[in-house]
């Protein structure tokens, strides 16, 4: 073999190195549906305007504007819908297949409002590996769907779901059940029932029905995320 042929081979076995390992350093979700404007703020404090197939990473502030909605889809096969002036930091996520034991999903929900379905993450290895942090407490689930709402800074003017409720935060559970706990105490919020924690200091409690929220409506239908495959060929 020619030296020309051996630098040639070397480069591209290089080449396919870094290639493959942009496909296993993908991010932690990706867009799947967009209605009106999603914004990321990056660690560094750099912002970059988000698109429907955008990928989402952990440390970053993700932001919907007045109006908008945003479907993330998560690789481990859950999503999230964002409502409209909601600001979420992905805290912490980690999932790989080969190592459940190392699952770990944090989410602070700043402001606003957030409906989630679960995937792998909480249902194998660690259940409380999935978790959402509020102003007043944390929530996990146990392989659920279900909507939470942060109105501890009361509406904001437009007309949402904050408007004409006492200020705290809520939690509905669709299906499964979730737990809300700080340290004042926990409540597990099952399907149907309404949890409300009025501040840190406050325990946990659930409410006799619906206060007013009306979240049954939203522009996108959670879904699963099809399991990703990562191809590296030589053509």
């Amino acid at each position: 073999m020619t030296p020309t042929k051996v630098y040639l081979n070397s480069l591209t076995a290089i080449l396919l190195s870094a290639s493959c390992g942009v496909a296993l350093a993908a991010g932690a979700g990706t867009v799947q549906h967009l209605s009106g404007t999603l914004s990321a703020q990056n660690p560094d404090g750099s912002v970059r305007i988000l698109s429907q197939k955008s990928e989402v990473n952990p440390g970053q502030v993700v932001t919907t504007q007045k109006d908008s909605y945003a479907q993330i889809n998560f690789t481990d096969g859950s999503s999230m819908t964002m409502r409209p002036n909601t600001q979420m930091k992905i805290e912490n996520y980690q999932f790989s297949d080969a190592r459940p034991q190392e699952d770990s999903a944090f989410f602070r929900l700043l402001k606003g409002g957030l409906r989630t379905v679960t995937g792998l993450v909480g249902k194998r290895g660690n259940q409380d590996a999935y978790r959402i942090g509020t102003a007043t407490a944390t929530i996990g689930i146990r392989g659920s769907s279900g909507d939470t709402l942060d109105c501890t800074g009361g509406g904001d003017g437009a007309g949402g779901p904050c408007e004409k409720v006492e200020q705290g935060v809520y939690h509905t559970t669709y299906t499964g059940s979730y737990i809300m706990q700080n340290e004042s105490g926990s409540q597990i919020i099952g399907e149907g029932q309404f949890g409300f924690v009025k501040d840190a200091t406050t325990p946990p409690q659930i409410l006799p029905k619906d206060p007013g929220l009306n979240l049954a409506d939203l522009p996108f239908v959670l879904g699963q995320v099809p399991k990703q495959q990562q191809e590296c060929a030589v053509r």
